[in-house]
């Protein structure tokens, strides 16, 4: 939290964990010391066809997980859907075409300038909104690619300028550039 405490412009982090919210209600924990900054409850399920983020639940879909279910689930619950990495390992690729998501994750910070390159023409080629996600998996991987978004720091709004395409996003020094 210390780090993004200490960040000029990042005020708000999604937490996204792998088939879990476990780890939500500790960030949150954490978080209450900085109020200034806004954690996004989310998780990213495992399915058969690729990963998926479900941007502001604090729950998991029920299972079974199929592409379909998280996003009927998104859908009904006000979140919003993201294809994640989709040209990276436990990515759904061109399967993506077949389904009605919010957005592409189009700059992964662990993917490859090529994975990200495809992402982005997926994205554009579906007239999608692009999304950035570190996909830390540990606090050196933090800040790499970011996602600015034109709205307050409220989840609802977030959500909502997300599924708009209000979104640009952004790579830093320390990322992979194309």
């Amino acid at each position: 939290m210390e780090k993004l405490a200490a960040h000029n412009f990042i005020k708000a982090a999604a937490v996204t964990d792998h088939d879990t919210v476990e780890g939500l209600i500790e960030t949150r924990k954490l978080a209450a010391a900085y109020p200034d900054i806004l954690i996004i409850p989310g998780v990213e399920i495992s399915t058969a066809e690729g990963d998926l983020l479900v941007l502001g639940t604090e729950e998991t879909p029920p299972k079974p997980w199929t592409v379909e279910t998280v996003l009927d689930f998104a859908r009904d619950n006000a979140c919003v859907s993201v294809v994640a990495h989709p040209y990276r390992e436990y990515g759904m690729g061109d399967l993506a075409r077949n389904y009605k998501v919010d957005a592409i994750e189009v700059l992964n910070g662990v993917s490859t300038p090529h994975a990200n390159k495809l992402a982005q023409d997926l994205a554009k080629s579906m007239a999608l909104p692009g999304t950035a996600g570190s996909d830390a998996h540990n606090p050196s991987e933090l800040f790499t690619v970011y996602t600015e978004i034109q709205a307050s720091l409220d989840v609802d709004e977030i959500l909502k300028a997300i599924k708009k395409g209000l979104v640009t996003t952004h790579s830093t020094a320390r990322s992979i550039h194309f």
